[in-house]
């Protein structure tokens, strides 16, 4: 009987030490998502939380040191000073312009601190120079697509 109370008890504590560690591990993995214009009003423990920020990449705002990436994001008429300090290198489409999703802490000082960054071209689904929306492409284009097969 001993033997089992043992077993049980181990069992137990292995049991309670991996629910505590999945309950801390699931704590530290949350990411709130706010506005540039919602950051200065956090308040103690929100301003420690792990968050996610988008905006417009300022032109001109791009500065790329050794080890870090300076920038800022413009949204609802506010500014938002970011550094990226992550391992991974920037998507192709990080330029002026485009949309930009951060993530990471913010600094005493109000900047972000970026740990990642995700980022989408603004002139994805704009019109190619020379050809106006919805006329269908360019020359060669309808050409191309008139030519019977």
């Amino acid at each position: 009987m001993q033997k089992k109370a043992k077993f049980g008890i181990g069992i137990g504590v292995i049991v309670v030490s991996m629910a505590a560690l999945a309950w801390m591990g699931y704590g530290e993995s949350k990411t709130y998502y706010h506005t540039i214009a919602e950051l200065p009003t956090l308040q103690g423990s929100a301003r420690a939380h792990r968050l996610r920020v988008g905006g417009t990449v300022e032109p001109g705002s791009i500065r790329k040191t050794p080890g870090r990436v300076n920038f800022v994001l413009l949204g609802e008429g506010k500014m938002l000073p970011v550094s990226y300090v992550g391992s991974d290198p920037l998507p192709d489409t990080f330029v002026d312009k485009s949309q930009a999703l951060v993530e990471g802490s913010l600094a005493s000082d109000g900047s972000f601190v970026a740990e990642q960054v995700q980022a989408k071209c603004a002139s994805k689904y704009e019109a190619a120079p020379g050809t106006t929306a919805g006329a269908g492409g360019s020359a060669a284009d309808t050409s191309a697509s008139s030519t019977p097969r």
